[in-house]
């Protein structure tokens, strides 16, 4: 199973990652992945100049937008 997680901090959460959590649920959705995803929230990557944050499977993805978010799960997911 891969894991997506995504910063809730209050810098990633201003930032964007609202928007972001938003995109990730509904790409599980539209590409059948719920039983092959798990999508979970942390406070805090420690990358907050750099965010939004968002990591896929241990790898730190920083400066995340949702218009940039649904190729980076294409790639990351695309083996499920």
């Amino acid at each position: 199973m891969k894991t997506v997680t995504i910063c809730m901090g209050s810098s990633c959460f201003s930032r964007g990652n609202a928007a972001n959590a938003e995109v990730v649920q509904r790409f599980i959705v539209e590409n059948g992945l719920e039983d092959k995803v798990f999508v979970k929230g942390c406070l805090c990557e420690g990358e907050c100049k750099n965010g939004p944050n968002v990591r896929i499977d241990g790898k730190l993805y920083t400066d995340v937008s949702p218009e940039t978010l649904g190729d980076l799960l294409t790639k990351a997911l695309e083996a499920e």
